[in-house]
């Protein structure tokens, strides 16, 4: 098998040729492209939406392919970050999106509709007594973070090296730190993800390695009389959908039920995994959850919930809640509208089905990188997964470092111009209208790149 240095200058070729090939194709996204920078700064309002040397236009959606302002008809493995799990424009979702904007699109009020979403939540996950919608992930762990420390009554957090939880500062540390930056690899330290952040957030800030339990543990321990809760992610999502070893979970779990820290399980983006959630999967009972993407049926949401003594903090009905939580687009009932039409079109069968195409798909692609003779290794876990170019199993943040990020973006190219939508960083996840033939035609792709790489 070649290495990844040996096949490296064969990825630059061909990402240069590709990008070549996708601008002289695109000159209507690339026109649009240089509209927007004048009055928005990058030509983007979300970071991820952009790549060099200009992003494509999407004029519409279908199912599970997308058209831009070019004509290009692509298959989407991102989904708007794993959001529309359903595919573009679901029958039943604009149904009832439709018959909501005949009778509006906000109220001062309740419309009753959150507490029939709220109401499909507490009963799908056993943890979730109670939740609170918002406008994103972000809020949602914000919120949670902030429930956590007024119940303990201390300060400091407790997140994974390379956990995404949103753009607030508490969690925008350690994402992606550089190579070198966060100390030693069991006993990382803080690093901040963006300019701006006040360097005295570190001190509120105690990073610990994924998937080391001991090392996870000690670090607990050292600072649990400091510590208001720790919060993750079953599945790792920035660094390429990496699972946590269930021994991990369930022991960090444990760990902070006997230190008294709140438990915060950030199923953002893992909920697509099962009507219970990840934590239905792993076996876990968290304290807080937070949720996001699919619960809002492809519109803003966010949401956290979890034991009733912990959400009591937001009870200003009884007098007793010390945390005011506005929002003026919290709970809009188009956004419940569409929540409640996807949860309702989510059925066991659906994640069954999903789940299963998304095992069978990895262990086609690691068969391919075998065959092809390309270092490859497949992370995730039922409807997400991610090839890294590595020569070493991905556990951690600190082993993707290792990984080919050239070749990444080459694949990237390679799929825009084959009809073929990945993010730029390769995470990919599968969408209900997605079938064998659209299997076929994305593994058809990742053959060609494989065969052109390797040749």
């Amino acid at each position: 098998m070649a290495t990844l240095k040996e096949l490296e200058p064969k990825a630059k070729e061909i990402l240069a040729r590709e990008r070549t090939a996708y601008e002289e194709k695109n000159p209507k996204s690339r026109a649009a492209f240089e509209r927007y920078s004048r009055v928005l700064p990058g030509g983007v309002s979300r970071t991820l939406c952009y790549f060099p040397p200009f992003p494509c236009q999407t004029v519409s959606g279908e199912g599970c392919f997308m058209v831009d302002v070019d004509g290009n008809r692509r298959l989407d493995l991102f989904n708007c970050a794993t959001t529309l799990i359903l595919g573009h424009r679901p029958p039943a979702v604009i149904k009832a999106v439709e018959e909501q904007l005949t009778r509006g699109t906000a109220y001062q009020t309740n419309s009753g509709l959150e507490t029939v979403l709220a109401e499909m939540l507490v009963e799908r996950v056993a943890s979730v007594e109670q939740i609170r919608f918002t406008n994103s992930g972000s809020e949602g762990t914000m919120m949670a973070i902030r429930a956590a420390r007024a119940f303990t009554g201390r300060a400091k957090i407790a997140k994974m090296e390379g956990g995404y939880h949103g753009s607030h500062d508490c969690v925008e540390i350690s994402v992606r730190p550089p190579a070198g930056a966060g100390g030693p690899a069991e006993r990382p330290t803080p690093v901040v993800g963006s300019a701006g952040i006040n360097r005295s957030v570190l001190n509120d800030v105690i990073i610990i390695p994924y998937n080391n339990l001991e090392a996870a543990k000690q670090i607990l321990v050292a600072h649990a009389a400091e510590l208001a809760c720790v919060i993750v992610e079953p599945i790792l999502g920035s660094v390429g959908f990496v699972p946590a070893e269930r021994e991990f979970l369930i022991g960090l779990r444990e760990e902070a039920r006997r230190l008294g820290l709140v438990f915060i399980l950030d199923e953002v983006q893992s909920f697509r995994l099962d009507r219970g959630g990840a934590q239905k999967l792993f076996g876990i009972t968290p304290d807080l959850t937070c949720f996001g993407k699919i619960i809002g049926g492809g519109f803003p949401v966010g949401a956290f919930g979890g034991r009733r003594d912990i959400m009591a903090l937001f009870n200003t009905a009884t007098g007793s809640g010390t945390i005011p939580h506005a929002g003026t687009f919290n709970a809009n009932p188009i956004t419940m509208s569409a929540g409640i039409a996807t949860m309702e079109q989510l059925t066991g069968s659906v994640y069954a089905r999903l789940n299963g195409m998304g095992d069978r798909l990895r262990d086609q692609l690691t068969a391919l990188g075998a065959r092809r003779q390309v270092p490859m290794y497949v992370s995730g876990i039922g409807s997400m997964f991610k090839i890294h170019f590595s020569e070493a199993p991905i556990r951690d943040y600190r082993a993707t470092l290792g990984s080919s990020s050239l070749m990444h973006t080459a694949l990237f190219f390679f799929g825009l111009n084959r009809g073929i939508f990945l993010s730029e960083g390769g995470r990919c996840c599968l969408s209900l209208p997605i079938g064998e033939p659209e299997i076929g035609m994305y593994l058809a792709v990742v053959e060609e790149f494989l065969t052109a790489l390797a040749r």
